[in-house]
């Protein structure tokens, strides 16, 4: 017993042991080999012409295309690499000018901090952009660069090239492949929904859902504003994923289906694995003419006689699916859009632009980061103490804001660091500078995706080694990098706890709790869409309002993730939170379950039940907003719904609303002790 004792009061707290460890995930062998030949290779030729230097300078930029070869899609991977360096070119330009130029240095690099935090917020390209005209900056203004100035900038892209080639290298023999494979594993997993509707996983199933749908409506959709016309694969690969929506719809209402059913029948989900099948073939959409359409066809699709409001409603789906699938020449701007047509690319680029330079958040961020970069870059070129650009390379990876919470990743981007340099220790100490560098920046590059997958701490430890065996090749200290690294990485992150986290009362106040309320609230709208239409008859709004809802709740559960990673309090009022998150995805799920069932049979209810029900919504999130105790709270409510409650007929003995009325009610059970 006290052994064990001494074993609790050793260990780390969660939150440190949640961000230490490893995620899930296989390693990416492709992107390691791209790692390895892409690192490699510039470093090899810089020395086969007898310029290292130059070499190395490639190498780094053939790095920052590891670090952002994160795309599936190949049109994906052109601009998440190329984007950003473009931007990394011109951020080596400034530092490379102001090397060595004391406080012009430090005004120069933390005016760039400024734009770099606060383009963060437009979207992920322009986040890895900001980055990387940041952190090229930090290193052009703390490392000697090969003169005359246009050498340094040309020399980082070209290895950006390397691996863009490297990455681009199957487009013409697998375009389309991708994207193919995205919308077909978003049939898988409503497949995998419709086999646990109703049981024990069926909200995991569904959140995994939700990702699904995320991913690949973000690889078609941002993009055919622009392409549409031209391209009719992705105007079908388009208009199959809309398609699936209704499947996902009618998926969700087999949770309000008795327990003595049993779970649907396996044909349902057999048949969406079929049509997954033919989207990722790329056969959809091949019928010949004259030919019948297999969603008109029950032995095509082998679905059985529908007995029941959900049978009724998967069946439809499937069969509005399999028809689409079959069109030749499906509209994706038609009637099945769930999302509605995209503005123009210039009126998405101008409202892009107006938030990024009108957002309170966006300065906010931006001052955040300028803060930290202008003490840290002062530190390392006014104050006469030997200090690297590392205690500015260090802040700008910590203080990223889109990369999650500031106190852990400080945290383990210095357990990273030490890790790192434990690797570095060995390479520098033993390798012989030469040749003998060229394999082994290849095995270490290898880690850098394989690790990047596992987390951030392990990401820290594989770029580090690779960072100070290419920064030798510039200044030529060998193993005296070793500790001075580690005490400037420590001083980065100090200066990012404090300047960029204790000073910023928001960081460590959490405002999940307003995120939270502002979901309820859109999720209280969004049961009153659900229900203005009349039954059989789609309402868009209530379509696109469902599906921006999944996203943003998606997004929220994100954050929450983020900040249970956190120390107390905010941590401790993220865990407590969390159970309500859960609350407003089953309350969401259930107005969908619901309104399938009035589409399909079931009696639309009255409407001031609807208003009843959203009245208790728009309260629980008043009530989240201000701290105050819910009001009206149901004495004796279990806290929770039956998942299996409710009949599938149409003239079952409970309120259509039952189901529904009890998942609210449960959230405001939840609410009511007042978490934090």
């Amino acid at each position: 017993m006290a052994r064990s004792a001494r074993a609790g009061r050793l260990a780390p707290p969660s939150w440190l042991a949640q961000g230490l460890r490893p995620h899930p995930a296989p390693v990416p062998r492709a992107a390691v080999a791209r790692a390895a030949v892409g690192l490699a290779t510039p470093l090899a030729v810089g020395m086969a012409a007898g310029r290292p230097a130059y070499g190395a300078l490639a190498s780094m930029g053939a790095l920052s295309a590891v670090i952002g070869d994160t795309a599936d899609a190949y049109r994906m991977r052109l601009f998440n690499i190329a984007v950003p360096q473009l931007f990394g070119a011109l951020g080596v330009t400034l530092g490379t000018l102001v090397f060595g130029q004391g406080w012009t240095a430090v005004a120069v690099v933390t005016a760039v901090a400024l734009v770099s935090g606060m383009i963060s917020s437009i979207g992920a390209v322009a986040s890895a952009s900001g980055l990387l005209l940041l952190l090229n900056a930090v290193v052009g203004a703390g490392l000697p660069m090969p003169s005359p100035w246009w050498k340094p900038p040309l020399l980082l892209a070209l290895g950006g090239l390397v691996v863009l080639g490297l990455a681009l290298f199957g487009w013409p023999l697998r375009g389309g492949v991708p994207e193919r494979s995205a919308v077909a594993g978003t049939y898988r997993s409503v497949a995998g929904f419709l086999e646990a509707a109703g049981g024990p996983a069926h909200d995991e199933r569904r959140q995994a859902v939700t990702l699904s749908l995320n991913r690949s409506y973000d690889l078609l959709l941002s993009h055919r504003t622009r392409r549409h016309g031209r391209s009719p694969a992705l105007a079908r690969l388009t208009a199959q994923l809309n398609a699936v929506i209704p499947l996902v719809e009618a998926a969700s209402s087999a949770k309000l289906r008795p327990a003595s059913l049993g779970p649907l029948a396996p044909a349902y989900p057999a048949a969406a694995r079929r049509l997954a099948d033919a989207v990722e073939r790329g056969t959809a959409g091949s019928r010949p003419p004259g030919t019948a359409l297999p969603g008109r066809s029950s032995p095509v699709l082998g679905l059985p006689p529908p007995t029941g409001p959900t049978e009724r409603a998967v069946d439809r789906a499937l069969r509005y699916a399999a028809e689409v699938m079959q069109e030749d020449t499906p509209d994706p701007f038609g009637a099945t859009d769930r999302l509605g047509r995209p503005a123009e690319l210039r009126i998405r680029a101008r409202r892009t632009a107006r938030a990024a330079l009108l957002s309170e958040a966006s300065w906010r961020y931006g001052l955040r980061i300028a803060l930290c970069i202008g003490l840290a870059q002062a530190l390392v070129s006014v104050i006469a103490v030997p200090r690297s650009y590392w205690v500015t390379l260090t802040v700008t990876f910590v203080m990223k804001p889109d990369f999650g919470s500031v106190f852990s990743r400080a945290v383990l981007r210095a357990l990273g660091t030490a890790a790192g340099l434990l690797i570095a220790i060995p390479v520098l100490a033993e390798v012989p500078r030469g040749w003998w560098d060229v394999p082994t920046l290849a095995l270490l590059a290898m880690l850098i995706p394989a690790f990047s997958a596992k987390g951030y701490a392990f990401q820290t430890a594989a770029i580090t080694p690779v960072i100070l065996l290419l920064s030798d090749q510039l200044n030529h200290q060998g193993f005296q990098l070793v500790l001075p690294r580690l005490y400037d990485s420590l001083i980065g992150c100090a200066i990012s706890l404090v300047a960029g986290y204790l000073l910023w009362p928001e960081s460590w106040h959490t405002r999940i709790g307003d995120r939270l309320a502002d979901a309820v609230a859109d999720t209280a709208a969004y049961v009153s869409l659900a229900f203005a239409a009349a039954p059989g008859r789609d309402h868009p709004a209530r379509l696109r309002h469902r599906r921006g809802l999944y996203r943003d709740l998606s997004a929220v559960r994100s954050e929450f993730q983020r900040a249970l990673t956190e120390p107390p309090p905010t941590g401790a009022l993220a865990a407590a939170w969390w159970p309500l998150v859960i609350a407003v995805e089953r309350i969401v799920e259930a107005t969908t379950a619901t309104r399938v069932r009035v589409d399909h049979g079931v009696p639309a209810p009255p409407a001031a039940e609807v208003a009843e029900i959203t009245r208790e919504l728009d309260d629980l999130a008043g009530a989240l907003r201000t701290g105050a105790a819910v009001p009206g709270v149901p004495g004796g409510t279990d806290g929770g719904a039956d998942e299996r409650a409710g009949p599938d007929t149409a003239d079952g003995a409970e309120g259509v609303l039952d189901p529904l009325r009890r998942e609210v009610r449960a959230a405001r059970a939840i609410a009511a002790p007042a978490p934090g």
